[in-house]
Protein backbone atom coordinates (compact mmCIF):
# COMPACT_ATOMS: atom_id res chain seq x y z
CA UNK A 1 0.00 0.00 0.00
CA UNK A 2 2.51 2.40 1.21
CA UNK A 3 4.17 2.16 -2.73
CA UNK A 4 1.06 3.61 -4.29
CA UNK A 5 1.06 6.34 -2.45
CA UNK A 6 4.39 7.46 -2.81
CA UNK A 7 3.35 9.19 -6.58
CA UNK A 8 0.82 11.38 -5.09
CA UNK A 9 2.03 15.17 -3.87
CA UNK A 10 -1.59 16.63 -2.61
CA UNK A 11 0.12 16.52 0.64
CA UNK A 12 2.47 18.86 0.28
CA UNK A 13 0.42 22.11 0.63
CA UNK A 14 3.16 24.47 2.41
CA UNK A 15 5.79 25.90 0.65
CA UNK A 16 9.16 25.29 2.81
CA UNK A 17 10.82 27.68 0.88
CA UNK A 18 8.47 30.70 2.54
CA UNK A 19 10.05 29.76 5.78
CA UNK A 20 13.81 30.04 4.30
CA UNK A 21 15.83 32.42 6.98
CA UNK A 22 16.75 34.94 4.49
CA UNK A 23 13.36 35.52 3.41
CA UNK A 24 12.05 35.95 7.07
CA UNK A 25 10.61 39.02 8.26
CA UNK A 26 9.36 39.72 11.45
CA UNK A 27 5.53 41.00 12.04
CA UNK A 28 5.25 44.47 13.68
CA UNK A 29 3.45 44.05 16.75
CA UNK A 30 2.32 47.85 16.54
CA UNK A 31 4.69 48.92 19.32
CA UNK A 32 6.55 52.36 18.38
CA UNK A 33 9.50 54.26 19.34
CA UNK A 34 7.14 57.07 20.37
CA UNK A 35 5.62 55.17 22.99
CA UNK A 36 8.22 54.16 24.83
CA UNK A 37 8.97 57.47 26.77
CA UNK A 38 5.06 57.49 28.39
CA UNK A 39 6.36 53.79 29.55
CA UNK A 40 9.64 54.93 31.02
CA UNK A 41 7.87 57.93 32.95
CA UNK A 42 5.57 55.81 34.79
CA UNK A 43 8.10 53.53 35.52
CA UNK A 44 10.47 56.10 36.90
CA UNK A 45 7.37 57.64 38.80
CA UNK A 46 6.90 54.09 40.62
CA UNK A 47 10.39 53.40 41.33
CA UNK A 48 10.59 57.35 42.91
CA UNK A 49 7.51 56.22 45.07
CA UNK A 50 9.49 53.38 46.48
CA UNK A 51 6.99 51.12 44.50
CA UNK A 52 9.43 48.35 42.96
CA UNK A 53 6.96 45.73 42.55
CA UNK A 54 5.07 48.16 40.20
CA UNK A 55 7.89 49.56 38.82
CA UNK A 56 8.84 45.39 37.46
CA UNK A 57 5.24 44.94 36.67
CA UNK A 58 5.02 48.38 34.35
CA UNK A 59 8.24 47.38 32.63
CA UNK A 60 7.69 43.77 31.74
CA UNK A 61 3.90 44.35 30.59
CA UNK A 62 4.55 45.92 27.66
CA UNK A 63 7.96 46.03 26.56
CA UNK A 64 9.00 47.91 23.00
CA UNK A 65 9.55 44.65 20.88
CA UNK A 66 9.26 45.91 17.84
CA UNK A 67 10.63 49.28 18.65
CA UNK A 68 13.84 50.67 17.16
CA UNK A 69 17.29 50.49 18.78
CA UNK A 70 17.05 53.78 20.55
CA UNK A 71 13.87 53.24 21.74
CA UNK A 72 14.83 49.35 23.28
CA UNK A 73 18.00 51.12 24.69
CA UNK A 74 16.48 53.66 26.66
CA UNK A 75 13.49 50.73 27.76
CA UNK A 76 16.13 48.43 28.72
CA UNK A 77 18.38 51.06 30.42
CA UNK A 78 14.85 51.97 32.74
CA UNK A 79 13.98 48.12 33.19
CA UNK A 80 18.00 47.85 34.52
CA UNK A 81 17.40 50.55 36.93
CA UNK A 82 14.42 48.49 38.30
CA UNK A 83 16.13 45.30 38.31
CA UNK A 84 18.67 47.17 40.78
CA UNK A 85 16.68 48.79 42.93
CA UNK A 86 15.19 45.92 45.07
CA UNK A 87 16.80 43.84 47.78
CA UNK A 88 18.61 40.69 47.81
CA UNK A 89 15.52 39.79 50.25
CA UNK A 90 12.96 40.88 48.10
CA UNK A 91 13.38 38.32 44.64
CA UNK A 92 11.94 35.53 45.59
CA UNK A 93 8.50 37.91 46.11
CA UNK A 94 8.90 39.81 42.99
CA UNK A 95 9.17 37.21 40.60
CA UNK A 96 7.00 34.50 42.61
CA UNK A 97 4.23 37.42 41.91
CA UNK A 98 4.94 37.42 37.70
CA UNK A 99 2.63 35.50 35.19
CA UNK A 100 4.77 32.90 32.99
CA UNK A 101 4.87 35.79 30.50
CA UNK A 102 6.61 38.44 32.40
CA UNK A 103 8.97 35.45 33.88
CA UNK A 104 10.09 35.21 30.32
CA UNK A 105 10.29 39.23 29.56
CA UNK A 106 12.08 39.41 32.56
CA UNK A 107 14.20 36.60 31.44
CA UNK A 108 15.05 38.43 28.12
CA UNK A 109 15.85 41.13 29.77
CA UNK A 110 18.45 39.76 32.07
CA UNK A 111 20.41 37.86 29.37
CA UNK A 112 20.64 41.21 27.38
CA UNK A 113 22.03 43.06 30.94
CA UNK A 114 24.31 39.77 30.79
CA UNK A 115 25.37 40.62 27.39
CA UNK A 116 26.15 44.50 28.58
CA UNK A 117 27.25 43.68 32.20
CA UNK A 118 27.58 47.05 34.04
CA UNK A 119 30.00 47.35 37.20
CA UNK A 120 26.94 47.48 39.78
CA UNK A 121 24.23 45.25 38.19
CA UNK A 122 26.47 41.80 37.32
CA UNK A 123 25.74 40.24 41.09
CA UNK A 124 22.22 41.53 40.98
CA UNK A 125 21.41 40.22 37.93
CA UNK A 126 22.60 36.75 38.40
CA UNK A 127 20.35 36.25 41.89
CA UNK A 128 17.57 37.88 39.64
CA UNK A 129 18.65 34.76 36.90
CA UNK A 130 19.00 32.60 39.70
CA UNK A 131 15.09 33.36 41.02
CA UNK A 132 13.71 33.32 37.37
CA UNK A 133 15.12 30.14 36.54
CA UNK A 134 12.92 28.84 39.86
CA UNK A 135 9.60 30.44 38.74
CA UNK A 136 10.36 29.20 35.27
CA UNK A 137 12.11 26.59 34.45
CA UNK A 138 14.42 25.76 31.60
CA UNK A 139 11.65 26.54 29.45
CA UNK A 140 11.96 30.15 30.19
CA UNK A 141 15.61 29.71 29.22
CA UNK A 142 15.09 28.41 26.03
CA UNK A 143 11.98 30.56 24.89
CA UNK A 144 14.12 33.32 25.81
CA UNK A 145 16.80 32.18 23.65
CA UNK A 146 14.94 30.80 20.54
CA UNK A 147 12.91 34.16 20.02
CA UNK A 148 13.41 36.45 17.23
CA UNK A 149 11.65 39.09 19.15
CA UNK A 150 14.43 41.33 20.92
CA UNK A 151 14.07 43.60 24.08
Amino acid sequence: KMSKNTGENKFRTVDVDDFDEDKFHDDNDGTDGGSVQPQIDEIKGFLQKGQNQDALKAALSNPPLAADKSSKDKYFQQTLNVLTAFRSSELDKAVASLSAIEVDVLMKYLYRAFSEPTEKSCAIILQWHEKAVAIGGLGSIVRTLTDRKTV
